[in-house]
């Protein structure tokens, strides 16, 4: 595990001020996305709401400037709805991927696997070649959003189905099937049947050469069976967002795959950073494993 830091590796990016014609625009985007996409997917501006919620605060653990922007009222009203506006697994997350990701050296590709609203291409210094794996509506949103910003690496968007085998999109945007990369797959399992989870799993692994890393999340059973979380659940089950997958075991998922993971308790990470007010029997995971190889091209920097 990377010991939690500052969260705050890149220089502040600019800000974006929704432009005219912008918000219509946007407006008709997110028609289509709403009645195209399922609500894995709706969720991305919900976690923009709270990526800039945090980056708000004195006391942030991370500074993500163009969340709000890709937010839209839209995300900020789910978060208000849901009650979410102080939840901190989102915050907790992100800087646990952001620390993790800048860490590793040697690597010239990121592949980030439901990439959302994510904007670590444009806040991070990200190596070489960032390829962001969505819906297309999605991502032509985000584009749109993000109009006039510019990314701090070669910024690939690549639309795809993700229950669909999604290799030839992706090696077609130019990733280098027969070079490690860094896979980036956050926040998105716990949406997923367990059969597609494997079957999500098992693309990330076909194409993951050794030497490659790993980036992930799990949340776990005991989390979606603690009674006292049950109405958040509920809520976010109301609103299309059901959790549906969860393993106190990550492990398991990784090991037979040929993968080596360093597993850490949210509850710890969080618990370091002062942000974790949720009792241990809660648990959600996060996870960073490695594909070894003899050469080991990614080494780890020392936080």
């Amino acid at each position: 595990m990377i010991p939690p830091g500052n969260g705050n590796r890149a220089s502040d990016p600019a800000t974006i001020a929704p432009g005219p014609g912008r918000g219509a625009d946007a407006g008709a985007i997110v028609g289509r996305m709403n009645t195209e996409l399922d609500p894995v997917a709706v969720t991305a501006r919900l976690t923009a709401a709270m990526r800039a919620h945090e980056s708000a605060r004195e006391d942030r653990l991370f500074a993500d400037p163009l969340a709000a922007v890709l937010a839209g009222d839209e995300g900020r009203d789910a978060m208000d709805r849901l009650g979410m506006r102080d939840n901190p697994t989102i915050p907790v997350r992100t800087h646990y991927v952001d620390e993790t990701l800048t860490a590793i050296d040697g690597l010239g590709q990121v592949v980030l696997v439901a990439a959302g609203m994510d904007t670590r291409a444009y806040r991070l210094d990200l190596p070489g070649d960032a390829y962001e794996l969505d819906r297309p509506e999605l991502l032509e949103l985000k584009d749109h959003l993000l109009e006039g910003a510019l990314p701090r690496c070669a910024r690939h968007p690549v639309g795809v189905d993700l229950t669909t085998d999604w290799t030839d999109p992706l090696t077609a945007a130019g990733f280098d099937a027969a070079s490690p990369a860094i896979w980036v797959v956050e926040g998105v399992l716990q949406y997923l049947p367990e059969d597609d989870v494997h079957r999500l799993l098992d693309r990330v692994t076909a194409l993951a050469v050794p030497g490659s890393h790993l980036i992930t999340d799990a949340v776990g059973r005991s989390l979606l069976e603690f009674p006292a979380l049950r109405p958040m659940l509920e809520a976010l089950a109301a609103n299309g967002m059901r959790w549906v997958f969860g393993t106190d075991e990550p492990e398991r998922l990784l090991e037979p795959r040929g993968w080596v993971p360093e597993i850490t308790r949210i509850s710890e990470y969080g618990g370091a950073l002062g942000r974790w007010p949720y009792p241990e029997a809660a648990q959600g995971y996060l996870v960073h494993a490695v594909k070894p190889s003899r050469t080991a091209p990614g080494t780890v920097r020392p936080a």
